[in-house]
């Protein structure tokens, strides 16, 4: 669960007061300059807020060391290329990502690794999970972003956020990406915002 509790930040931010349920999926829309990535940088801790506190699961996270709040927080960007490595293949990239935040004496065999991030990627029908050994580099714009999403999902995360990822994909592109990240967001009962320009719904898919 996250809560927000009387944000205020400069002149930017004034008494936001919000409540997200695990399994929630909240849309974040406004003007540009109207505070949306100001309040992501505050639930990330990037920057604190002027007054007022961030809680996920009842632990105010402004009193958290940096490496504590990340463990709690995923982050998709809005340019692919950011949350990628292009020199790295889609496997490396995952492997990376799915390390993060675990034990080191957890081990696994790459043939299960690769099984279980198949299964991960199958879900786009991109075709990613038949070209786990093809640089982050060759994908489509659309593919990466796709990459990044599962990526972010992959570690143990409370709560999911997602700044603009639509912004740079065609329509259907961005209806199918969004209408996932809502998909793990409830299969994961984890609390999820999204910045976006429109709301997306099954609906949206051609």
């Amino acid at each position: 669960m996250l809560r927000l509790e009387n944000i205020c930040y400069k002149n930017i931010l004034q008494n936001i007061n919000l409540e997200v349920q695990n399994g929630e999926f909240i849309y974040v829309t406004g003007d540009n300059g109207a505070g949306k990535t100001t309040l992501f940088n505050i639930i990330s801790g990037i920057i604190q807020p002027t007054t007022g506190r961030v809680l996920i699961n009842n632990r105010n996270i402004c009193e958290m060391t940096l490496r504590e709040r990340t463990a709690l927080i995923a982050n998709v960007l809005q340019d692919p290329r950011q949350g990628t490595i292009a020199e790295m293949t889609i496997f490396e990239n995952m492997n990376i990502a799915y390390k993060r935040g675990k034990k080191r004496f957890c081990t696994i065999t790459a043939r299960t690794l690769r099984d279980y991030f198949k299964e991960k990627l199958a879900v786009f029908n991109m075709g990613l999970e038949n070209r786990l050994d093809e640089y982050a580099g060759n994908l489509s714009g659309g593919q990466r972003q796709a990459l990044s999403l599962i990526m972010a999902t992959l570690s143990d995360y409370e709560v999911l956020l997602l700044d603009e990822i639509t912004a740079s994909l065609d329509q259907k592109t961005s209806a199918l990406v969004m209408n996932i990240a809502q998909n793990i967001a409830k299969q994961n009962n984890k609390v999820c915002l999204a910045i976006t320009h429109k709301c997306y719904t099954r609906n949206n898919i051609a």
